[in-house]
């Protein structure tokens, strides 16, 4: 199998597996989406070693020099800020399955607009 095939099917697998997933984490309730976004930073924190060394071997890898390495170059603080961000959005309101606009139709009918 060639190198590009095989990142397609790789990538494939990936997509299909995130459809998976996507489809499961629609059915979780608020709490089950926070813990699950509480326990996403808290794994980052905890793995910030060897995130940094995987990072750095991406960098030398990756000859990029300038804005370009910079943009990829994690920090602690850059990490910190990551899982700082994951944990903003437990704050923000849960939009799934809110109601942006209703009405009744003259006949009784009500009408929702759900997200």
């Amino acid at each position: 199998m060639s190198g590009a095939t095989a990142v397609a099917g790789s990538t494939r697998l990936k997509l299909e597996s995130a459809k998976r997933a996507s489809a499961l984490l629609a059915g979780f309730s608020s709490a089950q989406k926070n813990q699950a976004l509480a326990a996403m930073a808290d794994v980052i924190e905890a793995n910030q070693a060897n995130i940094l060394r995987a990072n750095q071997e991406d960098i030398v890898r990756s000859n990029l020099a300038g804005a370009m390495r910079d943009r990829l170059l994690l920090t602690p603080a850059r990490i910190s800020a990551m899982a700082a961000s994951v944990r903003d959005v437990l704050a923000l309101p849960d939009p799934v399955n809110e109601i942006l606009e209703q009405w009744t139709r003259p006949n009784g009918l009500r009408i929702r607009k759900v997200r």
